[in-house]
């Protein structure tokens, strides 16, 4: 006779499961949903483009939160009814299939829990990614396109539209630097964690000799901001440079001088756009980013003044946040939480969750004791 005692786990489930519905109010969530589809339907919505895409863009993401909800409680009574036919039946084909669904469920549920965590001012709204080469030479830009792929290959586990705006590529392999936006509900709550300084050592499979080679490269989150009206920024503290986007190895894919860069010249904070169709709409995306950057900026430098007035000045994600090793002890490992994997191939494909929720949880830790 099959013994399949799960009741227990499914209690655990949905006792976690309650909770998350709790923090996330669907009934509140619903009512939004409602609101911005009376929103949608007016005749007269798309006679302001902006306001339109903002309006269909919020519907999408709050359409797409309830669903998770729906469909997980969905899966975990489906659960119990698998179970129970699987004993009935004493089926041990079925009782796998129940084994396997609670170890998804419960991975599912676990990352909504996290998710419940992410609280501050901009946790909801999509993001900006920015990756850039640091020192290490071709290893570096190599080390640089691996990331860029890495969480690529995230968001698309997740079913996240992504948006590559910008990528400059380097002169032997890989990237310069990248900027690429994920448009998904706490797309930047989530991977604002991820931010920081990344350290690659392997065996250079670009040098001669056999030995070790360490590079880094710095990845910078920021939300999307649909108005950045935030900051007022003079025209002439900005230089607009206009150029030709390229492609690997400087190849010239435009036959018109489309790119832009813009340098906020009091900070040397430079954002290049290419991959919008004209100069006027590369211009735009660029101002949204360079003025989201200068807003978090004047709050980061307010908020470390507080700390230095309340003499608690500590340090923060520190110059690394996170190593991979590619020669002999095959390892990825977040310096701040502990948390290591022993299969950097499946990292580098996208398997960031386990690292994702050590940093929400750890970062909430360290809010709670500031």
């Amino acid at each position: 006779m099959l013994e399949l005692d799960m009741s227990a786990d499914i209690q655990a489930l949905r006792s976690t499961f309650s909770d998350i519905k709790a923090v996330v109010d669907v009934d509140a969530l619903e009512k939004e949903i409602a609101r911005l589809n009376d929103e949608a339907a007016a005749p007269d919505l798309w006679d302001d483009v902006e306001n339109a895409q903002k309006v269909t863009s919020a519907l999408s993401h709050r359409q797409h939160e309830l669903k998770r909800i729906t469909e997980l409680e969905k899966r975990i009574d489906d659960l119990e009814v698998l179970v129970e036919l699987a004993v009935e039946m004493d089926d041990e084909e079925s009782a796998e299939e129940a084994r396997h669904e609670l170890a998804e469920l419960e991975d599912v549920v676990n990352q909504l829990e996290v998710q419940t965590l992410l609280d501050g001012e901009y946790d909801d709204r999509s993001a900006v990614v920015t990756i850039r080469s640091g020192a290490g030479g071709d290893d570096a830009t190599d080390f640089a396109e691996m990331l860029l792929r890495m969480y690529l290959r995230w968001a698309e586990r997740h079913g996240y539209k992504t948006k590559v705006m910008d990528t400059s590529y380097a002169e032997g392999a890989g990237i310069k630097s990248a900027t690429f936006e994920i448009d998904a509900p706490y797309a930047y709550g989530t991977l604002s964690v991820e931010a920081g300084t990344h350290r690659l050592a392997r065996i250079s499979p670009f040098g001669g000799a056999d030995k070790r080679q360490t590079s880094f490269a710095a990845v910078e989150v920021i939300p999307v901001m649909e108005e950045a009206q935030e900051v007022d920024i003079p025209e002439n503290d900005i230089r607009v440079d206009v150029f030709r986007s390229s492609g690997p190895g400087g190849q010239s894919v435009n036959t018109t001088d489309s790119a832009v860069r813009l340098t906020h010249l009091p900070t040397g904070i430079v954002v290049s756009m290419q991959n919008e169709k004209s100069q006027i709409q590369n211009r735009a995306a660029a101002m949204r980013v360079l003025q989201t950057r200068l807003m978090l900026l004047q709050k980061e430098e307010e908020a470390a003044k507080k700390k230095e007035l309340a003499g608690t000045i500590t340090a923060s994600w520190g110059d690394q946040m996170r190593s991979y090793f590619l020669y002999g002890q095959q390892l990825v490992k977040d310096l701040r939480t502990g948390h290591e994997v022993g299969n950097p191939a499946t990292v580098f494909d996208g398997d960031l969750d386990g690292f994702i929720a050590a940093g929400i949880r750890w970062r909430k830790r360290k809010d709670d004791d500031d």
